[in-house]
């Protein structure tokens, strides 16, 4: 399928492009990565976007290692090959096991998975499903990391979902990756 929404020619860009792509290659991203290519369409969204999801990925209470594991959960839910090729070799740096990382590919609950990863698989995995979080899911998520860190996590499922939506409705190009491309999902 063809992507949508491709790179812009730098001149065609519009001052207002101009100056909010300018913000996100100054920051820690140092690129106009995926998303933000078509986001570039509606800077100033682009901007709010950038701006929050700078916040969640580089500075979240929740933390790196288990902020890539919810990404990789949204990015399955979604089938988001994008997120997917970034995210994963990111979350192998970050300590999920390549067998967590393999079974999330395949849809499937990681059986290897420690007691931090269980609580956000179960927590991520009810807010993905049932659009909720059971009382025991919140109690759990609460006890061990803090209401912060549990909004946090819910900001990180949110945005990826957002990211997800946009990049899975412009056929953005999945980028070059050492992580293999996610299977399909049966049925």
């Amino acid at each position: 399928m063809d992507d949508r929404l491709p790179p812009l020619p730098l001149d065609a860009w519009t001052d207002e492009q101009r100056r909010y792509a300018q913000k996100i290659i100054d920051g820690p991203r140092g690129a106009l990565l995926s998303p933000f290519v078509p986001l570039l369409r509606s800077p100033e969204l682009m901007s709010h976007v950038a701006r929050l999801g700078e916040y969640l990925r580089y500075r979240s209470a929740i933390g790196r290692r288990l902020s890539e594991f919810a990404i990789l959960l949204t990015a399955r839910q979604w089938t988001q090959q994008v997120e997917w090729a970034i995210h994963a070799p990111i979350a192998l740096r970050e300590g999920v096991s390549p067998e967590t990382v393999d079974a999330i590919a395949g849809g499937r609950r990681p059986l290897c998975m420690n007691d931090d990863e269980a609580i956000v698989w179960d927590f991520c995995d009810q807010l993905h499903r049932s659009r909720s979080v059971s009382d025991a899911a919140w109690s759990r998520a609460v006890e061990r990391f803090g209401e912060q860190a549990v909004m946090d996590l819910v900001g990180v499922v949110g945005y990826y979902t957002l990211l997800s939506m946009v990049m899975n409705a412009a056929r953005t190009a999945v980028p070059a990756s050492t992580a293999a491309p996610m299977p399909p999902l049966p049925g």
